[in-house]
């Protein structure tokens, strides 16, 4: 991706995997209790997209009226602890690990890690790539997830996302859906919670606030990513819908996609180099990303990973997902 289109989001992956992966299924299980739950039964009619056009690159609208088949989605994105249980039941190596590296945001680092690392996002700098960066070690070597085991897993492309879905029964959820359950049953509001970004000066979601990439206030308690289930839930149930990490979908991306896929169901499958992303991250600020809106989108490579990028799942119809 380049940095004039997508803004706070890593850049895609250029070059070959790394032929010394580390091995993840090492992470010793954890009696954290996170379980999945589930939404509520969606389906029906919504208004998709929007109006806005300060990303026109992105192609929020034009504004349809869409039709979607019953469904039920994750009221949280998967968690680090959910994702080691698939990779200990499968002994499955990311993307990330097989590249060696990955991106991370440079204000999640200290100055030795910074110094030591590799190279930097040529048109957005504050991501920089750090060797050994993946899922069970966030920041490099030095890091673990054993203290954010209900955090959002994150470094996870969109290869491993689908990965984790045909291990647990489970499935991406498509731009449709993902909006239509973001939206928690509210007609063209700006937010999962309504118009307003904090009604009652009451933080709702985890992004930026000060200025990106220098300075952050963390007003909403939290520099990087927030536990799953952080913060209220929208009227269909669900967490984190805006900021946090952004989610993969099943969609493969196109700035065309409200104008040449169908009302009902609509999904966007022909060959293009990226997936959709959803819901912005802790990095998107109003100033300079301003993709937690519920219609905004992005994409990136499917083999792509970073710091901010996660996934949640959708069940599949009839059958029963294992976790």
């Amino acid at each position: 991706m380049s940095g004039s289109d997508h803004h706070c989001c890593a850049q895609g992956r250029t070059g070959d995997p790394s032929p010394g992966a580390v091995d993840a299924s090492a992470i010793a299980p954890s009696t954290v209790p996170i379980k999945r739950r589930w939404s509520v039964e969606i389906g029906g009619d919504f208004l998709m997209g929007s109006g806005d056009e300060r990303f026109p690159e992105d192609g929020e609208g034009p504004v349809r009226r869409v039709t979607i088949s019953r469904f039920a989605i994750a009221c949280h994105a998967v968690s680090n602890l959910q994702f080691g249980d698939f990779v200990r039941a499968t002994g499955y190596t990311t993307d990330a690990e097989r590249y060696g590296w990955s991106f991370v945001f440079e204000g999640l680092l200290s100055d030795d890690v910074k110094r030591a690392a590799g190279s930097r996002a040529a048109e957005t700098p504050w991501w920089i790539l750090v060797p050994h960066a993946y899922w069970a070690q966030p920041e490099g070597p030095e890091s673990t997830i054993l203290d954010r085991l209900d955090h959002p897993v994150v470094h996870v492309s969109w290869n491993d996302a689908a990965a984790y879905c045909r291990w647990s029964g489970t499935r991406l959820p498509t731009e449709a859906e993902w909006e239509m359950a973001a939206r928690g049953g509210l007609a063209q509001a700006t937010y999962p919670w309504g118009d307003e970004l904090t009604p009652d000066g009451e933080h709702h979601c985890n992004i930026w606030q000060g200025h990106f990439p220098d300075s952050n206030s963390l007003d909403d308690g939290y520099l990087g990513t927030a536990p799953v289930h952080a913060f209220a839930a929208n009227g269909f149930g669900l967490h984190n819908a805006a900021g946090n990490v952004w989610e993969w979908c099943e969609d493969v991306f196109s700035p065309r996609y409200h104008r040449i896929t169908a009302a009902a169901d609509p999904l966007y499958r022909e060959a293009g180099p990226n997936r959709s992303l959803r819901g912005g991250s802790f990095l998107c600020h109003e100033s300079y990303c301003n993709r937690y809106r519920v219609a905004a989108r992005s994409s990136n490579a499917p083999d792509s990973s970073a710091s901010n990028i996660g996934f949640r799942v959708v069940r599949n119809d009839g059958g029963a997902p294992r976790v």
